[in-house]
């Protein structure tokens, strides 16, 4: 899901809960349309037929979270990239009721050789898929 990143005592970090048409009086800050979850929050607000101004960009949560800081706008990223013991001037504004769910799918070649740091990776990822359930997937084994 989405979350809203706001500096601490930024307006929006005092409601109970946003709607688009509180977002929309605001400038934003948000991933590159190309990115991942950008069309889930320009057809939020296009469906209600909201105006919204993005006025930055980026491909990356952090960049966004550091124009947020600079006060260029409010932020709109991945509800799992802010991190409070991390962005201690920002506050997180919950968000998946206005755009939704996104999914993230992995994929592995059947028969490819994965490196420790693959399985590290997808574990971390998804820590039910274990170095076991992986190696069983690529064998062609049911999960079980």
């Amino acid at each position: 899901t989405h979350s809203v990143v706001v500096p601490l005592k930024h307006p929006l970090a005092k409601l109970e809960r946003v709607t688009l048409a509180d977002l929309a009086r605001y400038p934003i800050v948000t991933y590159s349309p190309e990115f991942t979850g950008r069309t889930h929050i320009n057809e939020a607000f296009t469906s209600q037929g909201l105006d919204f101004d993005v006025v930055l960009t980026a491909i990356d949560s952090d960049v966004i979270k550091t124009y947020v800081e600079l006060g260029l706008g409010i932020g709109i990223i991945a509800a799992m990239a802010y991190d409070p013991s991390r962005d201690r001037g920002l506050v997180a504004i919950e968000a998946g009721h206005l755009f939704g769910v996104n999914t993230t799918r992995l994929a592995i070649k059947r028969g490819a050789y994965l490196g420790a740091f693959a399985y590290e990776f997808i574990e971390l990822f998804a820590p039910k898929l274990t170095r076991r359930v992986i190696d069983r997937a690529l064998a062609g084994e049911s999960a079980r």
